[in-house]
């Protein structure tokens, strides 16, 4: 006959929202709540006659030893993990899950665990969400400034490992002030998503577009030569006269909104004395200020050499 503490566990295991599973050593399973066929959809004799770890990701099965392990070492409270789950569908869910160890009463040593498995998914999801929009811009939904940052910083670091070349583009809408100043800032607002869509669909999948401050766009061009980045610069300067927006102030692009580009690229090499990426920057700022010198809605580029550590 159960003792009243195994019918208590049993009453609150059995009615529980989590998933609470008793566990011997070896992880395999003793007891596992009904809740697991909601959460999980395995019954909980499937549950019970499955192989350890069969249903989490095997990159994920190491975290299990270690968790434990930080218990053992710290008394009886094996503490948190956050993992996924795969479901019987063959879906993914986000568990948290929260150990104890039970100890035996004659030796002290642990004898199984007790763990509850709670639902976490909507909680990730909305992290995600928090995640993206802080790395997005509101307007115009492309990387922001600091996604732009990071990115260069990273494409950067990759180039000098691979001994590669990265370039940047720095987009520039023309006279983009009298947008504003003829049709009001609604319509500028309009103008720049409908840019920054067009190029979007321009670049190639691993390219970055991102809104580097006000009407200027920056493109991340990894493993770019400077020819491809000109050719690509191009593209997306036809895109946007191909938008034919109405742009009176703009007597260049015929009464058409148009883009000035500047184009730079890096060189990791041997011998370089450039700070990186900040030149790479200021070269193609230089490049757009050529471009628009030049009498904009017009391609320029500027090539850099840099170090390679």
């Amino acid at each position: 006959m159960p003792s009243e503490d195994e019918t208590d566990f049993r009453f609150l295991a059995e009615n529980s929202v989590d998933i609470i599973l008793r566990a011997r050593l070896d992880y395999s399973i003793i007891y596992v709540s009904p809740s697991c066929l909601r959460i999980l959809g395995y019954t909980q004799e499937e549950m019970r006659n499955a192989p350890p770890f069969s249903i989490m990701l095997p990159e994920d099965a190491p975290m299990i030893d270690e968790f434990n392990a930080r218990g053992s070492a710290s008394g009886t409270d094996s503490g948190t993990a956050i993992h996924k789950l795969r479901r019987k569908d063959g879906s993914l869910v986000w568990m948290e899950a929260t150990s104890r160890q039970v100890l035996d009463p004659v030796t002290g040593k642990v004898k199984e665990y007790i763990v509850v498995l709670r639902d976490i998914s909507e909680r990730k999801q909305f992290e995600e969400k928090l995640a993206a929009q802080a790395l997005t811009d509101g307007l115009t939904g492309l990387a922001n400034r600091r996604s732009f940052d990071e990115t260069l910083d990273r494409e950067w670091k990759r180039t000098l490992r691979e001994g590669s070349q990265l370039s940047l583009l720095l987009v520039d809408i023309d006279n983009f002030k009298s947008i504003n100043d003829r049709y009001g800032h609604q319509v500028g607002d309009d103008y720049l998503r409908a840019i920054s869509a067009a190029l979007c669909s321009t670049v190639r999948a691993p390219d970055t577009v991102a809104r580097y401050g006000g009407e200027e766009i920056a493109v991340i061009l990894p493993s770019s030569a400077s020819e491809g980045a000109l050719k690509t610069a191009e593209r997306l300067r036809v895109a946007i006269e191909a938008l034919r927006l109405t742009h009176e102030g703009n007597p260049v692009g015929g009464g058409r909104v148009t883009v000035s580009i500047g184009a730079a690229t890096a060189l990791a090499r041997e011998g370089g004395t450039i700070r990186m990426p900040e030149s790479l920057l200021q070269a193609a700022d230089h490049a757009l200020y050529k471009a628009k010198q030049g009498g904009r809605n017009r391609v320029a580029t500027a090539v850099l050499v840099a170090i390679r550590v």
